[in-house]
């Protein structure tokens, strides 16, 4: 059914709604032909759209105070049905403010567009973002929607009963909390991310080995105590440069489009690939973690942005989402290093770096192509469904570092 969508984003001290509305039933009750001619809508009916949303949009607190409704963007999307043809809807973005010490979270919502006149319609509202409670937009796609109720005729009575919102109390611990656990679930499902991670720690337990008149190359194990250090310090560099730029970027410091930057975060796998085959340049790896810290923190600020916070909730937020970074990353240090430096230890480790190099090599170079064009690529799918065998692979990792280890063990003759 064409039912209208009220989506609520709930701050401290406002509600920015999007109202999505079917221009087939908003024709009926607007008096415009805005479905049936609805090319450049906003441009020759945008004023008439606000004055008539403002007129029909009414939150009132409990003591009846009415609550300010400033209409914003408006915008017209079309999807095409099979069966049914086009079907067209009106978005518009609204912004509710509600009278000085009114209590944000309990109001009446009066809210008649469309169903003054279209008697059969209904208006479904939802709460999309609430920090305090940690119902956020970017934990998933599926993520589900926190449902207030519907707005609809009274039949037995004629009328359009208002709805009812009392929301849920939340606390800064929940929302705190929910940006931590955002931050894990965007270095976890973040495959790239993961992948430069995995490649910087590559060539970490090894020494760099330099002959005159050669180019340096990658030598034997370093030990478990040069390999924890270098691990902490790359770490340690990469951290500080996501950091710096997730602080800039989530505050509107510094804003750069997206394409570019994950481009970049693809150069970056690719830069680091080349370097675990053959030192691009050795020494001077914490720097180089650092600067493409940097690039990748302004991919991690994206996600704080669009959240819109304010000042106090967007610095625990902050916060929180870069110590859930943290904690993945360590835990994905703590799954994958121990084998690592297993495997080092092994004659065939060499095999196993350069082959891991090259496979993310080519993810990168399959990423760089689909970001640049816009289209994805099968290489690019393929990297997509092989994350769900993560666990699988790390299982083989550690299999192939026991085995490596143990072969050296049954080939030494026993003594007598």
């Amino acid at each position: 059914m064409p039912n209208s969508v009220v989506l609520l984003n709930v701050h401290a001290d406002r509600i920015d709604a999007e109202v999505q509305i079917p221009l087939s039933e908003l024709q009926a009750a607007f008096g415009y032909a805005v479905n049936d001619s609805s090319a450049g809508l906003v441009d020759r009916l945008g004023s008439q759209l606000r004055s008539y949303l403002a007129k029909h949009i009414r939150p009132q607190t409990p003591d009846g105070r009415y609550w300010v409704v400033n209409v914003g963007a408006l915008g017209v999307q079309e999807t095409q049905n099979a069966i049914n043809g086009p079907y067209r809807e009106l978005t518009a973005q609204i912004r509710l403010i509600p009278p000085p010490g009114a209590d944000i979270r309990r109001f009446t919502f009066y809210y008649d567009v469309v169903l003054h006149q279209v008697v059969t319609h209904k208006i479904l509202v939802s709460v999309r973002q609430d920090w305090a409670r940690g119902l956020l937009p970017e934990s998933g796609a599926d993520a589900p929607l926190d449902q207030v109720g519907a707005i609809e005729l009274d039949i037995v009575n004629n009328r359009i009963l208002p709805l009812s919102v009392n929301l849920a109390t939340g606390s800064v611990w929940t929302g705190f909390v929910s940006m931590v656990r955002l931050g894990m679930n965007h270095i976890a499902e973040g495959t790239d991310h993961l992948l430069f991670l995995l490649v910087l720690l590559l060539p970490a337990p090894l020494l760099v080995q330099r002959k005159t008149g050669r180019r340096a190359s990658w030598g034997r194990f370093g030990g478990v105590r040069y390999s924890l250090r270098r691990l902490l310090l790359i770490i340690t560099a990469f951290t500080l440069g996501h950091s710096l730029t997730l602080l800039a970027g989530a505050t509107g410091w510094v804003r750069l489009p997206g394409q570019p930057v994950e481009m970049l975060i693809a150069v970056s796998i690719l830069v680091s690939a080349i370097h675990a085959v053959r030192p691009l340049f050795p020494g001077r790896e914490v720097w180089v973690a650092a600067g493409f810290g940097l690039v990748h923190g302004l991919a991690f600020a994206s996600t704080l942005a669009n959240l819109d916070l304010d000042g106090g909730r967007m610095a625990l937020s902050i916060l929180g989402f870069n110590v859930g970074i943290e904690l993945m990353q360590l835990i994905v240090i703590a799954l994958t290093m121990p084998w690592l430096i297993l495997l080092s230890l092994g004659t065939f480790y060499s095999t196993v770096r350069v082959t891991g190099a090259i496979l993310a090599g080519i993810a990168a170079l399959a990423w760089l192509t689909e970001r640049a064009t816009g289209q994805p690529n099968p290489l690019t799918v393929l990297v997509a469904s092989l994350t769900q065998f993560a666990p699988w692979l790390l299982g083989a990792l550690a299999l192939l570092a026991l085995v490596s280890w143990w072969l050296p063990v049954i080939r030494k003759p026993s003594s007598l």
